[in-house]
């Protein structure tokens, strides 16, 4: 089968509900901004995959030929516009507009920030911390690698989220290091359950009216049917093609046998073609 188009992160999604989450990956993609049927991946670990910089990328957001991508493929004055690339995104604790002041569009921080938020912890590489939208739940936890995640926290809007946020991370990392996540990590329950239960004293009883003690510590399985020991990050600016047997599906990577990797995501709105027997 042969594929081409504009790259957008992987869709991914939890087969069933309850248990641990076996996840199903598809491509869907653009025609530089048309939508495209999206395409189940799953099938494809174990077989031979190519994918073949075609030289041109489109930002994501105006359809525009553009020569280098910013923030996940914006050119550079769409990134400076875009409400999607506002700073209360990377940095929650500096939302406003739930007092009514938006950093950059009302209606998009409306819709998108100014609603129920969880804190949640993943373990990705190791155990971190997060903010995201009740609305986006356990998607956040599948496009960052994590095979265990847990909510602690649901509060009404960002800011506060990422209040909370910024004071636990003065006792744990909010960042995944992708290496590790591409290994074969071992759930560990115990650690989680741990953390969790230090959290409130961290924090202190003026946030138990958010809490959430009860929540699900969910287990999440990728489409892996081996890690590979030594891993390389791949550019496509830099290798136009790449090919080989896909081992698996982890986050917005592929893995391929020989080690190499490619993160979808960082790659939005670069033109390909993709390949599999």
């Amino acid at each position: 089968m042969e594929w081409e188009g504009n790259l957008r992160k992987l869709r991914i999604e939890a087969a069933g509900v309850g248990g641990p989450r076996e996840l199903r990956y598809a491509l869907a993609g653009k025609d530089v901004l048309e939508e495209m049927p999206a395409i189940l991946l799953n099938d494809c670990v174990g077989r031979e995959l190519s994918i073949s910089f075609l030289g041109q990328i489109h930002c994501v957001s105006t359809g525009k030929r553009i020569s280098k991508a910013y923030g996940e493929g914006y050119s550079y004055d769409a990134w400076r516009r875009a409400p999607e690339q506002v700073e209360s995104v990377i940095r929650p604790e500096l939302s406003r507009i739930h007092e009514g002041i938006a950093l950059r569009d009302w209606d998009w921080e409306e819709a998108n920030h100014n609603q129920p938020h969880w804190v949640y912890i993943t373990q990705t590489s190791g155990i971190k911390v997060g903010v995201t939208r009740v609305a986006s739940g356990e998607s956040r936890w599948f496009d960052q690698g994590a095979i265990l995640g847990c909510a602690l926290f649901e509060v009404p809007y960002r800011q506060l989220a990422g209040q909370i946020e910024v004071l636990l991370k003065a006792h744990m990392p909010d960042k995944t290091q992708w290496r590790t996540m591409l290994s074969d990590v071992t759930p560990n329950r115990e650690a989680m359950e741990a953390t969790r239960a230090q959290v409130l004293a961290w924090l202190g009883a003026e946030f138990r009216t958010w809490g959430l003690p009860g929540s699900e510590m969910v287990e999440i399985r990728y489409p892996v049917e081996a890690f590979p020991q030594k891993l390389t990050s791949v550019s496509l600016d830099k290798v136009h093609h790449l090919e080989g047997r896909l081992v698996g599906w982890k986050g917005q990577y592929a893995l391929f046998e020989d080690g190499r990797v490619l993160n979808f995501r960082s790659h939005a709105g670069y033109r390909v073609r993709i390949a599999w027997d």
